[in-house]
């Protein structure tokens, strides 16, 4: 009865780190959400500046500047319309949320307008690469400046959160319940065959008579 005992033991053991692992994953997850959103806010934010620089002519007018900040109000908008929703899941006061990513952007766009007009009406860099360089800046800084200010604390919250985790509680009742059942299989099989070893004895002594 030893060895089917050790096998329930194990059975039930749970593996050590499977949270730390499985909330590592999640984290990841939510990484390549926010990269997937930002470049389809990227997209948006280049096709709206070249439509400003290319066909309005803001470029030859030198407001290259003016095109920049047009185009990086259409993406912000976008990006944190699907990240407060799929993203980070989060339930939290939406002017409130607003306000916070305001308040980057306060910081953001008067750095990022001005080195957009010095790199390119002074340096006269190329202003396709000012815009990339300066996307993926914002790209890494909101995304630290979202997790840790605008979301803190309410990731996870809203209504689709709480549906996915109802449907993970539902799973996980379901593989609890078929280990159950085979552990009291496995246990009621040992109890039988310890219960068949006394009666194949007795059997075995009396042929030896």
């Amino acid at each position: 009865m030893t060895k089917p005992f050790l096998w329930c033991k194990l059975r039930q053991k749970p593996r050590e780190g499977n949270s730390e692992k499985q909330m590592n994953k999640k984290e990841w997850f939510r990484a390549l959400k926010f990269t997937l959103f930002s470049v389809s806010a990227g997209i948006i934010q280049i096709l709206v500046d070249t439509l400003l620089l290319e066909v309005f002519g803001f470029g030859e007018k030198g407001l290259a500047w003016l095109a920049y900040l047009v185009a990086l109000v259409a993406s912000v908008v976008w990006n944190f319309t699907f990240n407060r929703k799929f993203t980070f899941k989060s339930a939290n006061n939406v002017p409130v949320a607003m306000l916070k990513v305001a308040g980057y952007y306060l910081v953001f766009t008067p750095l990022s307008t001005w080195w957009t007009d010095y790199f390119v009406e002074t340096l006269y860099v190329n202003e396709y690469i000012v815009l990339a360089v300066t996307m993926v800046i914002n790209f890494v800084t909101e995304f630290l400046y979202d997790k840790f200010v605008v979301f803190r604390g309410s990731e996870d919250t809203n209504d689709l959160a709480k549906k996915q985790a109802e449907q993970q509680k539902q799973q996980g009742t379901a593989v609890a319940a078929t280990v159950k059942n085979q552990v009291a299989c496995t246990t009621a099989q040992s109890s039988e065959n310890t219960l068949k070893e006394p009666a194949t004895k007795v059997e075995s002594s009396e042929k030896d008579d």
